[in-house]
């Protein structure tokens, strides 16, 4: 069964190949059927020519099987074809036939699609002028016959173009994301040194002021140095999250590391001032977090108000910031209005400069090592960020 299947693609394979030469074989087989019908449609007379007991209709059948077998390498040589064509029906004329044309026009409609405007045309006047002087077809057929091929060169040409044109916008679209990539990483890997270098200040400046009050405040001495864990910590989390980030290839969060939590509140009067209702709210103790983690928090929040201004009409957005133990929650909830996002299920929203939409939410939560859920409510839609913060030692 296996080796039938096989055989099978083997034999599709070769004729999607071979489907040119198919169509070239077919369309030959055609003509000279067409044209042996029209040669002796009416009944014409078989003459027995004395001399060698030939009978006279079996030339024509000779000719034009020979005319249409010359239709097989119209693709190769197009202008020569047409001039066997013509000078087959000019054999058949002075015997009294009355050809009827087809190879001829077949070979002056592929000289039109296969070869430039100016060579078909040279050839058309000769042609049609022949064809109408021996009575074989009228003008209105040649020029038919012309127009058809340049149509399908025309189209053929289109065509192509469209092809090549899509090819060439996906190798820019290609390199326009490697180099978008390129800019990510370096702005990640300069973030990443900065995150890094005051770090380690900060850490070397606490392990040298504990040092110097050790002997004299052993109390001081032990909470700066729990200062130094905690930012030691932070920036080791930090640390992975950006690796993690950029040994990942085909990770398509962007990450442009520059606001925080604290740029927030600007962020939401930007768009109050834009018209929507919105406001912010915090709950629980509020702290410093890992820069990366309030990065994360800021896009979350900026895509979820960016999706209800693009998909709703509110009456009411809230911003909601809740310092956990643990844990920062992220929500940013509509109304819905009487926007078209009213109750209309997940909103993905095009692409913006803060990311690509609910995917690119979920994204950046994943990087924190956070979850994100996105869903309409009875009235609007809410998305909900979970992030990881930390232990806050006794915080709410």
């Amino acid at each position: 069964m296996n080796a039938l299947l096989r055989r099978a693609r083997a034999a599709y394979g070769l004729l999607v190949a071979r489907r040119s030469a198919l169509f070239d074989l077919a369309l030959a087989v055609i003509t000279t059927g067409v044209e042996i019908g029209l040669l002796f449609d009416g009944g014409t007379p078989v003459v027995v020519i004395p001399a060698d007991v030939i009978p006279v209709g079996v030339i024509p059948v000779i000719v034009t099987v020979l005319v249409g077998s010359v239709l097989l390498v119209r693709r190769r040589a197009p202008l020569t074809v047409l001039v066997a064509a013509c000078a087959g029906a000019a054999v058949l004329v002075p015997l009294g036939y009355s050809p009827g044309g087809a190879p001829v026009v077949v070979a002056l409609a592929s000289l039109a699609d296969l070869r430039e405007r100016s060579v078909s045309v040279a050839a058309l006047v000769p042609t049609a002028l022949f064809l109408q002087s021996a009575s074989i077809s009228s003008l209105p057929v040649s020029i038919g016959a012309w127009a058809l091929g340049s149509y399908l060169q025309t189209r053929r040409r289109y065509t192509r173009a469209l092809e090549d044109r899509a090819a060439t916008l996906e190798r820019e679209r290609e390199q326009l994301d490697q180099l978008a990539a390129q800019r990510e990483r370096t702005s990640i890997a300069r973030e990443l040194h900065d995150i890094v270098a005051h770090s380690v200040t900060v850490m070397l400046i606490g392990v040298r002021g504990a040092r110097d009050v050790l002997p004299t405040d052993p109390r001081v001495a032990a909470e700066t140095l729990e200062r130094v864990e905690v930012n030691a910590e932070q920036s080791l989390a930090e640390l992975r999250r950006i690796l993690g980030l950029l040994r990942a290839p085909d990770h398509d969060a962007q990450w442009r590391p520059q606001p925080s939590l604290g740029q927030l509140a600007e962020l939401v009067s930007g768009y109050r001032a834009a018209g929507m209702p919105v406001r912010l709210k915090s709950t629980g103790t509020a702290r410093p977090l890992a820069g990366g983690l309030e990065l994360s928090a800021y896009r979350i929040v900026e895509e979820a108000l960016t999706n209800v201004l693009k998909h709703s009409d509110p009456a009411r957005v809230t911003v909601t910031l809740h310092y956990g133990r643990t844990h920062l929650h992220v929500t940013v909830e509509d109304d819905g209005g009487s926007g078209s996002g009213s109750g209309s299920g997940p909103r993905d929203p095009a692409p913006s400069s803060a990311g690509h939409g609910i995917r690119g939410m979920r994204e950046r939560a994943a990087v924190t090592g956070g979850s994100l859920e996105a869903r309409p409510t009875a009235d609007g839609f809410v998305v909900t960020a979970r992030l990881p913060a930390g232990d806050a030692g006794g915080a709410a």
